[in-house]
């Protein structure tokens, strides 16, 4: 599993408000069964307001989504959809926005 990498969420509870989910977790620890994710929206009303250094907006396949930063999360690889998209030209946003939501800097 490769960090910053972006997948379609499978889950049927969540998948119409968050779409994509965004693996964050270092690739050193893909030996344990989960991966951390962010999950992302594409909400109208989410864009039209993003605290932006915690929730920035990234492109996903040129459409606009928002890193929902403190909806942070672990699930199971299994569970994660397929692979639709690399973010590791956001990486500095992403890990500014986690640094802000575990350190508060």
């Amino acid at each position: 599993m490769v960090q910053f990498t972006v997948y379609k969420n499978k889950n049927p509870q969540t998948k119409s408000i968050f779409p994509l989910l965004l693996d964050v977790q270092a690739g050193l620890l893909s030996d344990l069964h989960s991966r951390v994710v962010v999950p992302l929206t594409k909400s109208a009303a989410a864009l039209q307001k993003p605290m932006s250094r915690l929730t920035p907006i990234i492109k996903v396949e040129g459409v606009p989504h928002l890193l929902v930063t403190y909806q942070l999360a672990a699930i199971s690889q299994a569970a994660l959809g397929s692979p639709v998209a690399d973010a590791s030209e956001d990486r500095d946003a992403v890990i500014a926005a986690l640094d802000l939501l575990l350190t508060g800097i």
